[in-house]
């Protein structure tokens, strides 16, 4: 990126002081040479006198300073760049968009999948340097974004989840977690995992979660597990048979026994989330577990411009210098 830049910035608080010089010299002049009681008397001799172009020379003097202070700034004019190299951590997050996350648990005036969307679009923020992807199971699993660096994208696709955008609805974890090990298999990072969350028991897709997580533990491949959900039951918002809103009590059934099962056998771990909070607090925990380090290399190629006013500065000087010497008729 081009960029212009002082140096010395600090020494642009020397033009501070030209206003102050110009106001000084405003407020005194040289004292008369001869008194005269009356103008009459130099009338005759006042267009054939020898006039110095006072103010002019002032002007002049005072642009020639100012242009010294700013020269003696340094003022440059480059290139600077910057790289983020990658901290060596893929990352694919696995969210579920079955019909069960419309229940409004985690939060009293939003669904389950709005929460879960605040709550990851923070824990992407906070990878800057990982390369994340994004892939949303019903049914069956559905790759929304590959792994990548460029996060407002990212996070431009996570925005676009919507429930029923999978036409096959069910809950397919063990297909979700293939899609994910295919995904993070053939990468090269010295760190991959998983952040898998659900809020229901497997009952679709083709492949067992265990089955799925022996493959990825094979591959080391860690898969974080989580469940979305209150115990007991749980307000799900539907239409009854007049088209008319209305709210029901729906029962949670989470499988947390399979759930902590595919955690362990990847060497991670389960979490249960009742509330946002705790679903915050649970990303933040994974955050925190698999900590990475960037390395960031900025390139600076600067020119001097400092000749350009200085030597405006010195024509300056020279045209005070021949103007102090000019006689006007």
């Amino acid at each position: 990126m081009d960029s212009f830049r002082f140096a010395e910035p600090q020494l642009l608080w020397l033009l501070l002081v030209l206003p102050l010089l110009a106001w000084l010299r405003s407020r005194s002049g040289q004292a008369p040479a001869m008194l005269f009681s009356s103008v009459s008397a130099v009338r005759l001799i006042a267009g054939s006198r020898k006039v110095s172009p006072g103010k002019l020379l002032a002007w002049l003097r005072l642009a020639a300073v100012g242009l010294l202070i700013i020269g003696m700034a340094r003022p440059q004019w480059g290139r600077t760049s910057t790289e983020i190299e990658a901290s060596g951590i893929d990352i694919l997050l696995a969210v579920d968009i079955s019909g069960s996350m419309k229940a409004m648990d985690l939060s009293g005036s939003s669904s389950r999948l709005d929460v879960v969307k605040t709550v990851v679009a923070k824990f992407i923020s906070d990878r800057p340097s990982d390369r994340i992807g994004l892939v949303a199971f019903a049914g069956r699993p559905y790759l929304v974004c590959p792994l990548t660096l460029d996060h407002s994208w990212l996070r431009q696709r996570l925005d676009s989840l919507r429930i029923g955008m999978i036409d096959e609805d069910g809950t397919a974890i063990g297909s979700a977690i293939a899609a994910g090990v295919n995904r993070l298999r053939d990468q090269q990072a010295k760190s991959r995992i998983m952040i898998l969350l659900t809020d229901g028991v497997n009952n679709a897709g083709k492949v067992a979660p265990l089955a799925a997580a022996e493959a990825a533990a094979v591959m080391q491949i860690k898969v974080y597990t989580i469940g979305a959900g209150k115990r007991g039951v749980a307000p799900v918002p539907s239409v009854d048979m007049f088209g008319r809103p209305r709210m029901i009590q729906a029962e949670v059934d989470i499988d947390e026994t399979t759930l902590t099962k595919v955690a362990g056998l990847t060497k991670a771990k389960y979490f249960r989330a009742t509330d946002s909070s705790s679903l915050a607090t649970i990303y933040e925990a994974i955050n925190s577990m698999e900590k990475t380090s960037r390395k960031i290399r900025q390139f600076s190629q600067h020119n001097e411009l400092v000749a350009w006013p200085l030597l405006a500065a010195a024509l300056l000087l020279a045209a005070e210098l021949a103007a102090s010497r000019l006689r006007l008729p």
